[in-house]
């Protein structure tokens, strides 16, 4: 299964939900667990944390289906919203006020989000690009091929596997790059 689903399938999955079938929950919970799961990873450095988020977001997509608002964006972009989210809530409530022991700065803590945030955006855009791009990409970097060899084994032009290699590049550049919102998402900074 495609890991960008299309919106037809995102609506009848919250319908799904909506009605309450234990099916769909689960349908959801095969699709998107390892997504969950390494967001809140990343975030947190911790697997029993990550595990912890990856059910609290799962037991909230199930008991507000309609949270979800197709016409935003995607099913899976809502879900690794809410995973960001609960995971930075989680690792704010999990530092004390009190400078002692193992806590971080506060500007560590604000660093460390930022870079899992913007390692949560690189895997989305690499997971969401097109296959053709994603190839050149797969080979240039853990292949550590170059155009040449890339377009050879891709079965292209040399100028086609710069083409492709060049866009992949760009649109992971802009990973780092933070979304801008006129409006934060209603909950913005709660916790589920």
């Amino acid at each position: 299964m495609a890991n960008d689903a299309p919106p037809r399938w995102d609506r009848r999955m919250q319908q799904r939900l909506a009605r309450g079938e234990a099916a769909a929950l689960a349908e959801l919970y095969d699709r998107f667990a390892s997504l969950v799961h390494a967001l809140a990873h990343r975030v947190l450095e911790d697997d029993t944390g990550a595990d912890r988020v990856t059910r609290e977001v799962f037991g909230y997509v199930w008991e507000n289906p309609d949270a979800y608002d197709p016409r935003q964006g995607s099913l899976r972009a809502w879900i690794a919203m809410l995973t960001q989210r609960q995971a930075v809530h989680r690792l704010r409530a999990s530092q004390p006020a009190s400078a002692g022991g193992d806590t971080l700065t506060s500007e560590a803590l604000e660093e460390r989000i930022r870079e899992a945030s913007v390692a949560a955006r690189a895997d989305y855009i690499v997971t969401s690009m097109p296959a053709p791009l994603r190839a050149a990409l797969e080979l240039a970097y853990f292949d550590r091929r170059d155009y040449r060899e890339a377009a050879a084994a891709l079965g292209v032009t040399e100028d086609e596997a710069r083409r492709r290699l060049r866009l992949g590049l760009q649109l992971l550049s802009t990973a780092h790059v933070q979304p801008s919102r006129a409006v934060p998402p209603p909950g913005y900074g709660r916790a589920l």
